[in-house]
């Protein structure tokens, strides 16, 4: 059992290793993706255009073998652009016939770019997909292909002719993932690579299959009674209306993370524990994942905003009040 973790840990560690010759720096980032891969979740990328988010995304189809399909989102983008529809077309011996005409959303690794700029009927039509891994068209369910994986971008800085996520819709993402801008070093990086000879080319490492067995493997992870309480501990003081809510709850709070929030640390918890080479999930594991966990569950008020009081800084105060 030991061996074959190791060697499970081993290909994750050449899957970081060729996704970092290719994207320079976001080491973070990176491995918090791959997070939401072993656990069976979708991410969403926030940053400002230009950090390689959209080459983070191809890159690891191409490292893990997956199929890769890319959606931009647009204000006048419906959701048959997005799941697929059927058409009238002519078989040979047969004549006309509908067929299904399979929609980008078929694939393993979807990368939504820019979903804040469709229009919500589009966002949803995404989002049942995210949920329950099928889509429903002409009154028939057709299942989405295993493994399957959305990662969501969107920019913070333009909100002009953007559609916000609704809370119930943001709380589908396992982790929103903050990408910042490169450092100095990590941009002189950049220019070398992607202006000099060409890239080599990618091979990869892990297939579908393999990925479906890792995951089962990341839910087997330890994890004691005494952590899962003191994770259900942090979301229940999220929550403003509950007795012994924190006096920065109270003030500015507008609503607390729900149960997803709990279920998506836990599991976040055991792929960190599974790549560090532990059996057992740990208090700092709890402890690194809780931000990219809660940032998009938790709903901060405008005296927060007057305060200059980021969701951050909260979680941050609430992970010292748990003993985490």
């Amino acid at each position: 059992m030991l061996e074959q973790l190791q060697t499970q840990r081993d290909r994750m560690n050449e899957v970081q290793g060729k996704i970092g010759r290719q994207v320079i720096g976001q080491e973070s980032v990176v491995e918090q993706v791959l997070y939401c891969i072993l656990a069976g979740g979708h991410a969403l990328l926030e940053g400002v255009p230009g950090l390689g988010k959209t080459l983070l995304v191809r890159t690891m189809a191409d490292v893990m073998e997956m199929q890769y399909s890319r959606i931009q989102f647009t204000p006048d983008l419906m959701p048959a652009d997005i799941v697929g529809t059927e058409i009238l077309r002519e078989e040979p011996g047969v004549g006309m016939k509908f067929v299904f005409q399979h929609g980008p959303i078929h694939g393993n690794l979807v990368l939504a770019d820019e979903i804040n700029r469709a229009t919500p009927k589009t966002q949803s039509a995404l989002l049942e997909a995210m949920q329950e891994a099928a889509v429903t068209v002409g009154g028939q369910t057709r299942q989405l292909p295993k493994p399957f994986f959305v990662l969501a971008t969107q920019n913070p800085l333009e909100l002009e002719g953007t559609y916000p996520l609704p809370e119930a819709q943001l709380d589908r993402f396992l982790l929103k993932i903050q990408v910042p801008f490169p450092t100095r070093d990590e941009l002189q990086q950049i220019v070398q690579l992607t202006t000099g000879a060409a890239q080599e080319t990618l091979t990869s490492v892990l297939t579908g299959e393999e990925i479906l067995h890792l995951q089962a493997t990341v839910r087997e992870m330890l994890i004691t009674p005494e952590l899962v309480n003191q994770v259900v501990e942090l979301i229940f003081r999220t929550q403003p209306d509950q007795d012994g809510a924190p006096d920065e709850v109270r003030r500015y709070v507008r609503y607390g993370a729900g149960p997803r929030a709990a279920q998506a640390i836990v599991k976040v918890a055991k792929a960190r524990a599974f790549l560090q080479g532990r059996l057992n999930v740990s208090g700092e594991d709890i402890r690194a994942v809780a931000v990219p966990a809660l940032r998009h569950r938790i709903g901060m008020n405008y005296e927060a905003a007057a305060d200059q009081y980021t969701v951050e800084q909260l979680i941050e105060h609430l992970l010292q009040s748990v003993g985490l």
